[in-house]
């Protein structure tokens, strides 16, 4: 029959107390290995929050270097960019002085070519002091030359003809300068205001009618020299 607690031997009492002794004894050795990697997993996690801690920080210090030295970078590029169009302003500014005062200038240059254009044109169609002083000098002239044996076409070909002939070469030079400068203005676009142009053309055209009418003159187209009767 089985033994009852009563019945039961101080052998049997011995075995479950070193078994129960046993038992507590693994259950210790279990509970401090599961301290000790619970202590190990804990310093590994220190370990990984201080590395992360020191990597962050680190980038944060060179974000905050890169952020600083890009804000630095640009504000300079803007700085320079400032002084650049403050540079370019200035000599914008410059030039267009320049291009005033030149355009100023140029104006008031070609107002008078056009004016003196008209004059000299309209000289040149009524005769000029100069080629009226040269014909009289050359009329006297032919006077001393010929004497009291040339004929009479000689005479007049001395007095009068070529009297006739520098006054026509004066004259003429005359229409050419008024041609050319009335032309000059004509052509040049720089600084002309809303009358030049009328002047310069209409100094152009008296100076262009004045040297035909000198050619027409020096080659006897208007009128022959004179003749004696045979």
């Amino acid at each position: 029959m089985n033994p009852t607690p009563e019945t039961q031997t101080p052998e049997t009492d011995a075995a479950d107390l070193t078994k129960a002794v046993a038992g507590s004894d693994a259950k210790a050795e279990v509970t401090d290995a599961e301290v000790k990697d619970t202590k190990a997993k804990d310093a590994e996690v220190k370990d990984q929050v201080k590395a992360d801690t020191k990597a962050d920080t680190k980038a944060d210090t060179k974000a905050g270097t890169t952020t600083a030295a890009t804000e630095v970078a640009v504000a300079d590029e803007a700085e320079q960019e400032d002084q650049d169009e403050e540079a370019d302003d200035a000599e914008n500014a410059y030039d267009d002085e320049e291009t005033a005062a030149a355009g100023g200038s140029s104006g008031l240059g070609s107002a008078a070519s056009a004016v003196l254009a008209v004059c000299l044109g309209i000289v040149a169609l009524t005769g000029t002091w100069t080629s009226r002083v040269l014909a009289e000098r050359q009329g006297l002239v032919g006077q001393l030359k010929t004497g009291q044996s040339a004929t009479a076409e000689q005479q007049i070909a001395a007095i009068y003809g070529d009297a006739w002939h520098v006054t026509a070469a004066v004259n003429g030079g005359v229409a050419l300068l008024a041609l050319i400068l009335g032309a000059i203005v004509l052509v040049l676009p720089v600084g002309r205001t809303a009358w030049v142009r009328p002047f310069a053309l209409a100094g152009a055209v008296l100076g262009f009618l004045g040297l035909l009418t000198a050619v027409a003159m020096y080659f006897d187209l208007f009128a022959a020299m004179p003749t004696t009767s045979s």
